[in-house]
C-alpha cells in the first residue's frame, strides 16, 4: 500500500465530493494507524466567501469535517476492500474539539489523525490539526463503518 494518496484517490475511498470533499491529499500513513491529512485553504474554498466576508476563517466544524475524513479516508486504505466495499463511515461522536487558533487563507492546513482503537464497527480517532507549526485545534471523536443503503 502506497504511503500517500492523492485526491483522486481519496475519492475512490469516500462519498464525499465537491465542495464538501475538504482533503487535497493523504500523507505519512501508517495502516490503520495514523496518516496526516492535507488541507489547502484558499481564498476560493467554498467556505471563505461567506465566513466572514473581510476577514475570512476555516469554520471549526469543518476542522473537525475534515479530521472525520481523513480518518475515514485512512481506515478505508487500511481495510480489505471486500470488508469496505458498499460501507460508509459515519460520525458517532465529538467527545472533545478545541480551536485554539483561527484558520485563515491562504495556508496548508495539516491534520495529523490517529486512530486510537477499534471495536468493531466503532472506531475511535484524536487528531491535532497545525498550520506552519501552529497548533490549531484538536479533537478526539468516533466513527462506525455501515452498510451503503
Amino acid at each position: 500500500m502506497s504511503d500517500s494518496l492523492s485526491k483522486k484517490q481519496i475519492e475512490e475511498l469516500l462519498p464525499h465530493r465537491e465542495p464538501m470533499l475538504l482533503l487535497d491529499e493523504l500523507i505519512n500513513i501508517k495502516k490503520l494507524r495514523s496518516a496526516t491529512a492535507i488541507v489547502n485553504v484558499t481564498k476560493e474554498s467554498f467556505f471563505v466567501q461567506g465566513h466572514f466576508p473581510g476577514q475570512p476563517v476555516m469554520p471549526g466544524v469543518l476542522i473537525v469535517e475534515a479530521f472525520g475524513q481523513a480518518a475515514a479516508a485512512l481506515t478505508a486504505h487500511g481495510l480489505d476492500k471486500s470488508t469496505y466495499e458498499n460501507k460508509l463511515v459515519f460520525l458517532m461522536n465529538i467527545e472533545k474539539a478545541r480551536f485554539r487558533n483561527p484558520v485563515i487563507p491562504k495556508c496548508k492546513l495539516e491534520l495529523n489523525i490517529e486512530a486510537v482503537r477499534s471495536h468493531g464497527r466503532v472506531w475511535k480517532y484524536k487528531g491535532d490539526a497545525f498550520v506552519n507549526d501552529v497548533k490549531m485545534a484538536d479533537a478526539l471523536w468516533s466513527a462506525t463503518i455501515v452498510d451503503r443503503k
